[in-house]
């Protein structure tokens, strides 16, 4: 599996990048970086089941240490949340993550239909464009939305979403991460807000962290507050 570890210390965080991203999804957290902590981010692989994407996973996680500590942006903590079910996982961050499919994501795996307004949207610049320009108000203006569609392999990705429609119900993952936290954007989707109520269900102890001013890009939207919430100090603010 191919990935990028930023930092040396022994203190390791496992990054996992939602649908459309990859290991470069966690630079700007990089920045910065605290002594004594790396941030070990893989390629997520393309298989054709969540299973065997899960069980690549788990043999990675095997080299980098324990107690393990995942960092899941959008889909990529449901796939840590998958992991869970395999090996302990110490401490699960949880960014914008999706704990139900809204209607702009379902209408993307209807038969035939679906497939062909992925493509319209995502498959080339002018559908690129509209689809980042309606999403403007859960973005900030510097960011796009849709840049991560530029590079990609759209059948495995198409495939990808197919796979993540296959994910197991929120209650499932009940009590399976000693330690949980849900920070999601200010401005971001209906449906990641409601989502994170669903996950606060799910894992009652749970904080969570609503981050000023950032849409559905945090990482890039509010670096700073999320470096503090993952390396500094804990301040809930929701």
């Amino acid at each position: 599996m191919q990935f990028k570890r930023y930092g040396g210390g022994d203190s390791a965080f496992l990054c996992l990048h939602g649908w459309n991203g990859n290991h470069a999804t966690f630079a700007p957290l990089a920045a910065g970086l605290p002594e004594g902590v790396s941030l070990w981010c893989p390629d997520l692989p393309q298989f054709d089941s969540l299973d065997a994407i899960t069980s690549e996973l788990q043999h990675f996680a095997s080299g980098i240490g324990k107690p393990l500590r995942i960092i899941g942006n959008c889909s990529g903590a449901l796939h840590g949340l998958l992991l869970a079910k395999r090996i302990p996982v110490e401490r699960l961050v949880m960014i914008d993550a999706f704990a139900y499919w809204p209607t702009y994501f379902r209408m993307f795996l209807t038969p035939i239909a679906g497939r062909i307004a992925y493509l319209t949207a995502f498959a080339n610049p002018l559908g690129r464009w509209l689809a980042n320009t309606a999403v403007a108000q859960h973005r900030a203006a510097s960011t796009d939305l849709t840049e991560g569609f530029r590079r990609v392999n759209h059948a495995a990705t198409y495939r990808q979403l197919q796979l993540l429609a296959e994910m197991d119900a929120p209650e499932s993952f009940r009590g399976l991460v000693h330690e949980v936290e849900i920070v999601f954007g200010q401005h971001s989707f209906g449906a990641v807000r409601r989502s994170a109520q669903i996950w606060q269900s799910v894992f009652p102890a749970a904080k969570q962290y609503e981050l000023t001013g950032a849409g559905h890009l945090p990482i890039l939207e509010a670096t700073r507050q999320l470096q503090s919430i993952l390396f500094q100090e804990r301040r809930c603010t929701v």
